[in-house]
């Protein structure tokens, strides 16, 4: 059984090595790709200030986080939920830095890189000369995010968990793929099991669907083409 774990964080910057930490974990747990219910949601007291640029992406505040669990309170609880499972992150490298930096500073073991996909690597293979932003990416799958006026994990998370199953290939081929492997199987073995049959001729030849006039068309068009055309070869 596949179990994956959605995440995204929110932060006070852009980078731990400037004293920066995360304010909000948002995780969705994944079970053969489909959501289990089982979420994981804290805001976080990062014990420091909140600059007015990152307060104005994700709208959290100061005053709002100061009587908030800071990380070592929950730290054990967020390694809980992940434990083992797949981490599926959105421009993973930043939100793994942040992480990685918080259990740094409590002497604990860094999540391997290789337990983590990608999925804005992910969509850029997919579609390389497009924008691959979380938005973005909604709206090309037809993803509701009206609700996203700001970055909120949570919020963000379940979002990328519906990226997710289009990326890899939509919703329904998921839930169909235990069934339309099924009835792949049984129409092979019934075919196998069946007498071949002789290829009979029709009895009176099917008449041409391509009128005069068209065919006419086509050969202006090619002789247009020029001697080289592939048509003449």
């Amino acid at each position: 059984m596949s179990r994956e774990i959605i995440l995204d964080t929110e932060t006070t910057g852009i980078a731990p090595a400037e004293g920066h930490r995360i304010v909000e974990i948002g995780a969705i747990e994944l079970l053969n790709h489909l959501p289990t219910g089982r979420t994981f949601h804290v805001y976080v007291n990062p014990e420091r200030d909140m600059p007015k640029e990152a307060e104005a992406v994700h709208g959290l505040s100061t005053a709002f986080l100061r009587d908030k669990p800071v990380f070592k309170s929950i730290a054990e609880e967020f390694l809980a939920f992940v434990s083992d499972a797949v981490l599926v992150i959105h421009n993973a490298s930043f939100d793994m830095a942040f992480i990685n930096a918080e259990l740094s500073y409590l002497d604990k073991p860094p999540i391997d890189m290789g337990q983590v996909i990608d999925t804005l690597v992910m969509a850029r293979r997919k579609h390389p000369m497009a924008s691959n932003s979380l938005d973005a990416l909604c709206r090309r799958y037809g993803i509701d995010n009206s609700k996203r006026t700001k970055h909120g994990a949570l919020l963000d998370a379940e979002l990328l968990a519906d990226v997710y199953i289009e990326l890899l290939g939509g919703r329904q081929t998921a839930l169909n793929l235990v069934n339309e492997t099924t009835s792949q199987a049984k129409r092979i073995i019934t075919a196998a099991n069946q007498s071949p049959t002789a290829i009979q001729p029709r009895r009176h030849p099917l008449p041409p669907r391509i009128t005069q006039e068209e065919r006419e068309a086509h050969r202006i068009l090619v002789e247009g083409l020029g001697a080289e055309a592939i048509w003449k070869r």
